[in-house]
């Protein structure tokens, strides 16, 4: 029960990183038709901005400048050169989101290196959020915060501290969802973009800045990647290689949850979290498990190198490997709806 409920809560903490930087990319796509390859650079950005203002003005502050700092260099893009190219079609808008991806990376290893930085989250952050205590006759309890040491030390309880950044992190990804679903389906901001969308003509003859409002929408997008790098970077690992570890799963999860989802795209986040997480935490291989259930397996198959992987080996691939089967089975993603 104790190595499923941490492995759980890891598995939704990484979920809920993912819906962070995906529901940008979703939201850019929903309202504009664009597949933006350089979201993951901006995610990058958001963590390597957040890292220099909190040098100077603390990791607060820096949780709400970096994200603006991000959003306003969106928008100046999509401003400047996305607006550009957006008449010749898609394939131009993908072109130049790639090449701008490897611009991102380029500019960031030149100002900051090529190394990690110690972007370290502040004094309320550090530390567990709470300590899962499995006592020594099989009952189980919490306690907010770090557990007495004593209590861990003397053998009486087997503690399981879940650390306050994740937990901060599945807060604010909540809390943006929510946001997120008011904002779209409930203000008029919210009804002047879904116009802009499917009729942008009557639109702009009700006196709406179409082109403006794609500006706000891609520089909003391109906030919450901003937000999502903050968060992530201070609770992982802040380097150039960043966006790409995130970037094709990000793409994975957008797809499989459905393209322009938004509900999708969190269920997708919290599914392929948790069942790399667990995937991760399980050193289990065919063999053991045949061994388990009684088979007897020859020398051969005992040898096989394919039958010997363990399911931890090959857990970076399940979301790609799940991908696949949406596309085959259900290609509009999960709550995705099929235009005819």
């Amino acid at each position: 029960m104790e190595f499923f409920i941490i492995s759980m809560l890891n598995g939704l903490s990484y979920g809920l990183l993912l819906f962070l930087l995906s529901s940008g990319l979703t939201l850019i796509f929903s309202m504009m038709g664009v597949l933006n390859f350089a979201h993951a650079s901006f995610y990058m950005v958001g963590a390597y901005m957040g890292y220099s203002i909190a040098q100077v003005v603390g990791y607060w502050p820096a949780l709400f400048l970096a994200p603006v700092v991000v959003g306003v260099l969106g928008a100046f893009f999509e401003k400047t050169s996305l607006r550009k190219v957006h008449k010749f079609g898609h394939v131009p808008e993908l072109l130049v989101t790639f090449g701008l991806s490897y611009v991102i990376l380029e500019l960031v290893q030149l100002v900051w290196g090529r190394t990690a930085v110690e972007f370290r989250p502040p004094e309320l952050l550090q530390g567990p959020a709470f300590t899962l205590l499995h006592y020594a006759n099989d009952t189980m309890g919490f306690v907010w915060g770090r557990a007495p040491a004593e209590l861990c030390s003397a053998g009486q309880a087997l503690c399981s501290p879940f650390p306050a950044t994740r937990a901060f992190m599945m807060l604010v990804a909540v809390v943006m969802l929510v946001s997120l679903w008011l904002l779209i389906t409930r203000t008029r901001v919210g009804l002047v973009i879904q116009a802009a969308l499917t009729h942008p003509e009557m639109a702009e003859s009700l006196g709406h800045n179409v082109p403006r409002v794609f500006m706000m929408v891609f520089g909003a997008g391109t906030g919450l990647a901003g937000l999502a790098g903050v968060i992530g970077g201070s609770t992982f690992v802040t380097e150039p290689a960043m966006a790409a570890t995130l970037g094709s799963v990000i793409f994975v999860v957008v797809v499989v949850g459905g393209l322009g989802s938004l509900s999708g795209a969190f269920l997708a986040s919290v599914l392929i979290g948790v069942i790399q997480t667990f995937a991760v935490a399980l050193d289990h291989s065919f063999i053991t498990l045949a061994q388990a259930v009684g088979l007897q397996l020859s020398d051969a198959l005992l040898d096989n190198s394919v039958l010997k992987l363990t399911l931890s080996q090959v857990a970076p691939i399940l979301p790609y490997l799940f991908l696949v089967l949406i596309l085959i089975f259900r290609p509009k993603g999960l709550l995705g709806t099929r235009e005819t």
